[in-house]
Formats: C-alpha cells, sequence, structure tokens
C-alpha cells in the first residue's frame, strides 16, 4: 500500500510505501502517542479514513525525508492525501475473494478488483519479497 500525496500544481505525486511492518519502534510509539490509538487499531483507522490518522502517518513519512519538520505543520487537502493499494495487494485480494464469495457476490468483487489491478501502481519491491500482505497489524 502507499500513501500518495499530490498537492494541487504538482507535475508528479509523492509516494511512499506504507508497509506497517517497517516502521520503526519510535516512528510507532509516536504514532501512538500523537492518535492516542494502540497501533492496532491506528492501522486499521487509517484505512477507514480517520484524519489524525492519516495524517500522523503522513508526518511519519514527511520527518524522514525532512528531520525538522513539526507535526503542527503537516496540513493537507483531503483530497490530497489517498492511500492506494498496490497491484499485488489486488491480485492477494482477489485470491481471498475467490475462497471466500461465490456467486454474483464473487463476480462483483472479482470485477472491481481487475478494474484496480489494470490502473494499480506495480509494487516491483513487494513482488520481489514474495506475497504482498494487507496493511493490517494484528
Amino acid at each position: 500500500m502507499y500513501l500518495v500525496l499530490q498537492r494541487e500544481g504538482d507535475e508528479k505525486p509523492t509516494r511512499w510505501r506504507y508497509d506497517f511492518k517497517k516502521l520503526m519502534s519510535v516512528e510507532r510509539e509516536d504514532i501512538e502517542r500523537r492518535t492516542g490509538k494502540n497501533f492496532a487499531a491506528f492501522t486499521q483507522d487509517v484505512l477507514q479514513g480517520n484524519s489524525l490518522c492519516r495524517r500522523a502517518l503522513l508526518f511519519t513519512y514527511l520527518r524522514r525525508d525532512h528531520p525538522k519538520t513539526r507535526f503542527e505543520d503537516v496540513d493537507f487537502g483531503w483530497g490530497e492525501l489517498t492511500l492506494e493499494y498496490s497491484k499485488q495487494e489486488f491480485e492477494t485480494m482477489r485470491e481471498n475473494v475467490l475462497e471466500s464469495l461465490h456467486g454474483d457476490e464473487l463476480a462483483a468483487a472479482l470485477a472491481a478488483i481487475d478494474k484496480n489491478i489494470e490502473t494499480a501502481f506495480d509494487d516491483a519491491e513487494a513482488a520481489a519479497e514474495g506475497k504482498a500482505q494487507l496493511p493490517i497489524a494484528e
């Protein structure tokens, strides 16, 4: 999964690979302090669109590139920040629905996933590591 920031006027988006397993412990602890959530709840809330959680995640990645960035300075238009699944993650989702859905539900899910696979970012790094995992901490 990628956290993607595309500010108005930017030619290309800034894209960070969001792999919660690769966040450092200090980063995870900082996220927990800022959001008041344990990390497992944070990962779910990021996916569900929680504004504070997405801001904290963006801050984490911006601070890696610019260590003097302050949380108070992190602001974005809601449409400028998105989460995008990679092609490999959509393929994993496809495998999962093949095992769990049937009939019309399966057909609808496969159609939606296949449409997204066509335009999804190809994560060569994830492909080299093996099967993509969905970004929810246990």
